[in-house]
């Protein structure tokens, strides 16, 4: 059973989710394009990290989250996690009491944005970037440029945001600098990545002050425009819940709400 507050009294709430504080991006990006739409945010820190999981995991993950969010009253759903987008999306959204977003990598854009001989990175958590999902996605996405489009795993970046390093500027400049120098050492025509995990953004003014050249690309401006259609006009609260595990307990993430100086408490749930 759930133990949270009701939010029945939100109007047609919007629930955004994923294994941490990366889909807080979202809530901001939300936010700023429509600020009556009622919030619920969670933080599902029982699943963290999504990249150790199996799809199998993930797509029991999400079904519980997205349920979750559904009983206590959210009228659509944002997966605002890369990973389970591209690997287990299709099939979360045939189960799902409600409209189900996710977020995916913005390749085409991307590739329409450098030139004819550039390449992109496709930077994120490796169960996304090792699956044959986002292999499939590639294809389809980029079709002849499927051959300068590059998987590259993001983890030990996503690490850097989970455990609050990215607070403090100085901590992450040196692993950034190594992680863009690898990076043009195995792929020497990149010009441009996409943050295909909603970690990454958080650290896009580091990685722009070690490499002003490359060119990033955020997933979420595509969900916003998709969520467009479904905003309401509630009265822009925001309400957030958590689930917590003896690795990652719910004091581990209000320390990340606190050091970024976030005005909220996050509510425990178990379900």
């Amino acid at each position: 059973m759930d133990n949270a507050p009701t939010a029945r009294d939100l109007h047609a709430p919007v629930g955004i989710f994923d294994g941490g504080i990366g889909s807080f991006d979202m809530v901001r990006r939300i936010r700023a394009a429509f600020p009556l739409q009622d919030i619920i945010y969670l933080a599902d820190r029982a699943s963290f990290p999504y990249g150790e999981l199996t799809e199998a995991q993930l797509l029991e993950s999400v079904t519980r989250a997205t349920a979750g969010l559904a009983r206590l009253g959210a009228a659509s759903v944002i997966l605002a996690s890369n990973a389970p987008s591209v690997t287990v999306l299709d099939a979360l959204r045939p189960i799902a009491a409600v409209p189900v977003f996710g977020i995916t990598p913005p390749i085409r854009a991307a590739l329409d944005a450098v030139g004819p001989e550039d390449e992109i990175a496709v930077a994120g958590a490796q169960v996304m970037v090792d699956s044959a999902a986002l292999a499939r996605y590639i294809a389809v996405t980029a079709g002849d440029d499927a051959g300068r489009v590059h998987p590259v795993r993001a983890d030990e970046l996503i690490g850097l945001v989970e455990s609050g390093a990215f607070l403090t500027p100085a901590a992450i400049a040196s692993p950034i600098r190594t992680y863009v120098a690898a990076l043009r050492t195995a792929y020497p025509r990149v010009t441009a990545v996409t943050l295909s995990s909603t970690h990454l953004p958080w650290l896009a003014d580091a990685v722009r002050s070690a490499a002003p050249d490359l060119r990033l690309f955020d997933p979420a401006d595509g969900v916003v425009a998709a969520f467009a259609p479904h905003a309401t006009a509630g009265s822009g609260q925001l309400r957030c819940i958590a689930t917590a595990s003896t690795r990652h307990p719910l004091s581990e993430f209000q320390a990340m709400i606190d050091g970024l100086q976030l005005e909220f408490t996050p509510t425990l749930v178990e379900w």
